[in-house]
């Protein structure tokens, strides 16, 4: 780790605010917010000045930071949880990441896992185990083993939260499913943001709200990215609950997806997405890829072997999807944290890329929701762990290096008594494969 990842952070004063909208912070309030929040008005740092006065350090736009992410940490991350932190910047050897949003912990990047068996020497580094958004002020450098996206051509180099957020927000909702796409506002048919639209919260005749997450919309081109890079694909319909930054030892965090979400990932990864089920032996993920084949054993699998479950108990959180609507309103009513949602699917919904990957980071390869590189998720009762109490869960080949504690937090903090005794792949909830 770094030193300049291990620093404090100073927090926006405006971000000390609370809006309206389920409890949500209001600095971006689905737009764009305070300017001299991410910039200042004439220099960047105490350096030399080109024409403009504009210092020639690589920051161009003014930014109170070193680049645009470190922008954006420093409101989003710090040592401890809370409700807007992606990043926890302190994280102790042999502990997991505290900030459990359905995205994940950035902080899972600067982790790195090694282990030995007969096999010989096995590694887990952290540039597997998310995007890897360059944020010089947190430590946070560009992947060292891909040059590009997988399945697209943005350079690592470029890749910054403002790759995926438009951190000004231009995108909106005029209606339940109508989106605006990236165009400067105010303009005539651009009309002011009035809150954010990640909650639920519907346009009114007062004013549209933002798209979920300020993701980027059609022509969205982040700041310094490559002009081939604009997107080609809407943001997806989704809402979060209120609460989101939890553990879920005891219920889910809901966040209900619409559709679209695959579509938008192929903004930058189109050339691993395929809607024909099993067509080139990649995974089928987008509006097309029905989960209806998959329907019957999602609701029934319970854990390990056992197929006994019913649809008004199947949803998990670790293996999501699409609705199939686009419908904001519809899916208001099932973003929850309180464990009051737990209905499966009936036979409309999609298949995601989500459904299987957080967006941001997590403590697995290829930033999986759950360990597939592993025989078993849960050993004889316990999570494996190179401290763990037995021996088959201590074993290299299952604890990958990684602490009973880092394993629990990488699964949400659930207990393993949420799963069987020997529970294998959560592919299983789909695939009914055991």
């Amino acid at each position: 780790m770094g030193a300049a990842f291990l620093t404090s952070f100073v927090t926006v004063s405006l971000l000390a605010a609370t809006g309206t909208d389920g409890g949500a912070p209001s600095f971006h309030d689905g737009g764009v917010g305070a300017c001299d929040g991410c910039h200042l008005a004439h220099r960047t740092r105490a350096l030399p000045q080109t024409k403009g006065g504009i210092t020639d350090d690589g920051n161009r736009y003014l930014l109170s930071r070193s680049d645009a992410s470190s922008t954006c940490l420093a409101c989003h991350a710090g040592d401890a949880p809370g409700a807007i932190r992606i990043l926890q910047t302190r994280v102790a050897a042999g502990a997991g990441p505290m900030n459990l949003t359905p995205g994940g912990d950035f902080a899972w990047l600067v982790k790195s896992f090694t282990w030995h068996d007969s096999r010989g020497r096995h590694e887990s580094p952290g540039h597997r185990h998310g995007h890897n958004v360059v944020a010089a002020d947190y430590g946070l450098v560009a992947d060292s083993r891909l040059a590009v996206a997988p399945g697209g051509a943005f350079p690592a180099a470029a890749l910054t939260c403002v790759s995926c957020h438009d951190p000004h927000g231009r995108a909106r909702l005029l209606d339940d499913r109508t989106v605006l796409g990236s165009r400067p506002s105010p303009h005539p048919d651009r009309p002011m943001i009035r809150a954010p639209g990640s909650y639920g919260a519907q346009p009114t005749a007062a004013g549209p709200v933002g798209v979920y997450r300020l993701l980027g919309a059609i022509g969205y081109r982040a700041a310094g990215a490559p002009a081939t890079s604009a997107f080609t694909a809407p943001p997806p319909t989704a809402v979060s609950p209120a609460q989101f930054n939890r553990s879920e030892r005891t219920t889910d965090t809901r966040v209900a997806y619409g559709q679209g979400m695959s579509e938008w990932c192929a903004n930058c990864h189109g050339a691993i997405h395929n809607d024909a089920r099993g067509t080139l032996l990649v995974h089928p993920a987008s509006n097309a890829s029905a989960l209806a084949p998959a329907v019957a054993a999602y609701n029934m699998y319970d854990s390990g072997e056992s197929y006994t479950g019913a649809r008004e108990k199947a949803y998990t959180s670790m293996v999501p999807y699409e609705e199939g609507t686009g419908s904001r309103s519809a899916l208001a009513a099932l973003a929850v944290s309180d464990g009051s949602k737990r209905a499966g699917p009936d036979g409309d919904e999609n298949v995601m890329c989500l459904s299987c990957h957080r967006a941001h980071a997590s403590g697995w390869d290829g930033a999986l929701r759950w360990n597939n590189a592993a025989a078993l998720l849960v050993v004889d009762g316990e999570w494996p762990g190179t401290d763990a109490f037995g021996r088959e869960a201590a074993s290299a080949g299952l604890a990958q290096g990684r602490s009973v504690a880092e394993t629990q937090a990488a699964m949400y903090d659930r207990l393993p008594g949420t799963y069987a005794r020997r529970q294998r792949s959560l592919c299983n909830k789909c695939h009914a494969e055991d």
